[in-house]
């Protein structure tokens, strides 16, 4: 029989009738249930769910804090922000379950608590419903409905007068129907650019192919990127197989990482550049193109020619027009309008509670050289939306002390800012007045402290606490 705790929910799960059989109902729809109160512990649980958790029938639960049952659970989460959370994959005693999260509100609509749903034990009986969407995705792909190229130069987040030229000469660069080469280092939106370029240009009904050539074995890059003629090698297709410059006739062929293509290769893109035709593998037959190609790298291509890693030739037809991407470090007044776009696209996507960030985390988004760039940006901020315990991100969620060495409170590490200090210590001695104040019992230490008993282990082996 399922359990009802009083002290929590007592009056949605005792004062009425409808109370009383709300969750039973509700779990005799779904394939387990879970309901945590205000304080973010067991309310209820039904049989089911139990089994799900392996937890035996007379296991006493209810009144526990649920990150005690549940360490990854997102129900904290829900009743902090007060929104629900939908179709999340969620891994229970080592199974994949779709799970939604709910919100529970008394008559003033005060959340008095939250309510977790499993719907499906074995995704397997959801792969029907993937597998129609591919075909969906795949038809509308196959009548040029959805396009491979999805950034406009708009996409480019930022008021920053570095930022505003780059628009500029992008633009004008969308007009002239020439090869170009994108320079900048890695993670700045090379990719972004040339899709926003491409669909500036007079040629963006047409197709918009990308490769990363650093990412292609160097045994298949003529096939992949030339076409193979029939029975050019086993296995191919008996009507030849398309490269993707032939795929991209009529539009843009975007070749990232172009540094890394093979050097026997360079000669055959170089008859694509000046001859506008391509040759395929096994094939003596020059067939025409029209395509315009944008190249991208984050290496010095000079250096590759002297080293003679790179086709001198190859080079400067391909450096017709360059343009160079800045780095964030470069344009730091841009970091909070970026934070933010880049925050609610990731709340979006994974559906996840919106979450803000705290004064000193942007402070931090400001500071840091960012040697990933806008890619790095976008890692730390996803992080931060798992990490976070409370509605605000805070430096430590982005990863700000990763880098520090773990010291002994009362011991500095060396080269710290007198900023970075002050909150090593504050926190040092936060954890161990908690751990002090419980008698060394974690679990009161991480509700006493707010977070959950997992980051509070991560920051005690962290600060090398006992």
């Amino acid at each position: 029989m399922s359990e009802i705790h009083t002290d929590a929910l007592h009056r949605i799960l005792e004062n009425t009738p409808d109370g009383r059989r709300l969750f039973e109902l509700l779990s005799g729809a779904c394939q387990g249930a879970i309901v945590i109160d205000s304080r973010c512990k067991v309310a209820w649980i039904s049989d089911a769910y139990r089994q799900l958790l392996s937890v035996s029938p007379d296991a006493a639960v209810l009144g526990r804090p649920v990150e005690e049952l549940l360490p990854t659970s997102q129900l904290p989460r829900v009743v902090r922000s007060g929104k629900p959370m939908f179709a999340d994959l969620m891994q229970l005693n080592e199974r994949w379950c779709l799970v939604n999260r709910m919100p529970l509100r008394d008559e003033q609509g005060e959340v008095i608590g939250a309510i977790g749903l499993v719907f499906y034990q074995e995704l397997d009986s959801l792969q029907p419903l993937f597998d129609k969407f591919a075909r969906l995705r795949q038809q509308l792909e196959s009548h040029n409905l959805i396009r491979s190229s999805k950034y406009a130069l708009d996409d480019l987040i930022g008021e920053s007068e570095v930022l505003k030229q780059l628009r500029r000469q992008a633009l004008r660069a969308a007009q002239l129907d020439t090869t170009l080469l994108l320079l900048g280092e890695t993670g700045t939106g090379k990719e972004l650019l040339a899709q926003g370029i491409h669909n500036a240009s007079p040629r963006c009904q047409g197709p918009f192919v990308g490769i990363n050539m650093a990412a292609l074995p160097e045994s298949l890059v003529e096939a992949e990127l030339f076409g193979a003629a029939p029975g050019a090698y086993t296995g191919i297709d008996k009507r030849g197989r398309q490269g993707k410059v032939q795929l991209a006739n009529g539009g843009t062929l975007f070749l990232d990482e172009i540094a890394e293509m093979p050097l026997t290769m360079q000669a055959k893109l170089l008859r694509v550049l000046q001859e506008r035709e391509v040759e395929a593998l096994g094939s003596n037959r020059l067939e025409k193109v029209d395509v315009r190609v944008i190249a991208a790298t984050a290496v010095d291509l000079k250096e590759r020619v002297a080293r003679k890693e790179f086709r001198a030739d190859l080079y400067y037809r391909l450096n017709v027009l360059p343009i160079r991407l800045p780095p964030l470090r470069d344009r730091k007044e841009d970091i909070s309008l970026i934070s933010h776009h880049l925050l609610n696209r990731i709340q979006q996507q994974a559906q996840l509670p919106s979450l803000a960030l705290s004064e000193q985390a942007l402070h931090w988004l400001q500071q840091y050289p960012w040697p990933g760039n806008v890619r790095e940006l976008h890692n730390r901020l996803e992080r931060a939306c798992v990490m976070a315990e409370g509605e605000r991100i805070e430096p430590v969620d982005l990863g700000a002390y990763d880098d520090l060495p773990a010291q002994p409170l009362g011991q500095t590490p060396a080269g710290q800012s007198s900023l970075a200090e002050s909150r090593w210590q504050a926190e040092c001695r936060t954890l161990q007045q908690a751990i002090d104040s419980c008698a060394g019992n974690k679990s009161r230490a991480a509700r006493q402290l707010g977070i959950s008993r997992a980051t509070l282990y991560e920051r005690l082996k962290r600060y090398q606490l006992s």
